[in-house]
């Protein structure tokens, strides 16, 4: 004795079918676009200089602040590529002359392009900023910037 399989049964099956085949295919059209999206492009750092802006105030080599400043630098330029979204704030940890620090990549940007972006920056900086208590460079793919007091960008 076979079972009896009614039309409206049948009817039922083939829409499910219908229904599961269109989400698949809604589901792999999202991840495809989403995907797309979020793709690091592997090309060069764009390091042209949108501004260099440095603050009045100086400090000397003998200066704790130089210390702090160095810290401050080389964290930033080695840890910030690696972050994820790109973007990390810092501070020095010698308290008789804080240094405050923040760098930012462009979220497209390969971590090795963020390290040279951020390098191209810190010279711009440095050559423009000589011995200053705050700088700041922008360039178009990543920014860097330090200050005597805490800051927030």
């Amino acid at each position: 004795m076979s079972p009896h399989i009614s039309p409206n049964h049948m009817r039922k099956e083939r829409k499910k079918r219908k229904m599961g085949s269109l989400i698949r295919m809604i589901i792999t059209l999202l991840i495809g676009v989403l995907g797309f999206n979020t793709m690091v492009v592997n090309a060069a750092p764009n390091t042209n200089v949108t501004s260099v802006l440095c603050n009045s105030g100086a400090y000397t080599a003998a200066d704790p602040f130089a210390t702090s400043l160095a810290y401050v630098i080389a964290e930033l330029e080695t840890v910030t590529p690696s972050r994820m979204g790109r973007g990390y704030y810092n501070i020095s940890p010698f308290p008789n002359a804080y240094a405050y620090g923040h760098a930012a990549c462009g979220s497209t940007l390969t971590v090795a392009d963020c390290a040279t972006c951020l390098a191209a920056a810190r010279k711009v900086m440095d050559d423009t900023c000589v011995s200053r208590i705050g700088a700041r460079a922008v360039l178009y793919d990543c920014t860097i910037r330090y200050e005597q007091y805490p800051f927030n960008d």
